[in-house]
């Protein structure tokens, strides 16, 4: 039996599957990962991502940040790929309970998954901090400049940028449902990311399957490790 048929036994066995995954799920749909040697984090910028994408930046330096993200962080051209569609078939056939997803682009819900938790938020909601106004991400994406409220309040995506604490709400609900699990399958996600690497702690349940391009800290962890690209192995799943 090769690694795709146990995979596919693993779930055809399973009532009570959760997805976790990260930058890596996205990449299929035309969006950058961060940690490859064509991400995000390794483009020459005046700053490096982790500065431009923080609160700091945000707060201090708006327009810089707003350069880079609306450069860099818009997906609203994207499109889900085979693995959010096969996500979507198992959730409609009541075994994908939940999606946890560090992922900002929004393509889980896009695809008609339900049960998503988007521990960095999303592009999706912005939000005025003067008045709490929402707008939308192309509000935001179309906007010149800095994208201002019409009562002239600061527009914030309802992203976790760096400096900022995850949901509380969010992250409880996540970790319940990893630790509910019967199967975990974690997809696309360097697991290197705090604290969102600390989630699959929790899980309980009898299987692990970790899917990515290359090694994590965690591959020890997993009952199944399959190290290829992410399109390659959910196109060969029924």
């Amino acid at each position: 039996m090769n690694k795709i048929e146990e995979l596919q036994k693993l779930i055809d066995d399973s009532n009570n599957i959760v997805f976790f995954d990260g930058a890596g799920t996205s990449t299929d749909s035309g969006i950058k990962d961060f940690r490859s040697k064509d991400g995000i984090y390794n483009m020459k910028t005046k700053y490096n991502a982790e500065e431009l994408l923080s609160s700091t930046m945000f707060y201090n330096n708006t327009e810089d940040f707003y350069d880079f993200y609306k450069t860099y962080m818009n997906p609203l051209s994207a499109m889900p790929n085979v693995l959010h569609k096969y996500l979507e078939k198992l959730e409609n056939m009541g075994k994908l309970k939940a999606v946890i997803t560090q992922n900002i682009d929004g393509l889980h819900s896009r695809a008609g998954i339900e049960n998503v938790y988007e521990l960095h938020g999303t592009v999706y909601k912005n939000y005025c901090l003067k008045c709490k106004k929402s707008y939308s991400a192309k509000d935001v994406f179309d906007s010149d400049g800095i994208p201002k409220c019409s009562c002239g309040g600061l527009i914030k995506p309802n992203v976790v940028l760096y400096g900022e604490m995850l949901d509380e709400d969010t992250m409880n609900s996540a970790i319940k449902a990893i630790y509910n699990a019967d199967l975990l399958i974690v997809a696309g996600s360097s697991l290197l990311v705090y604290p969102a690497n600390q989630m699959i702690n929790f899980f309980k349940g009898k299987n692990m399957v970790i899917i990515n391009n290359s090694e994590t800290p965690y591959d020890y962890k997993a009952n199944l490790v399959i190290h290829d690209n992410i399109k390659k192995v959910f196109e060969k799943l029924k």
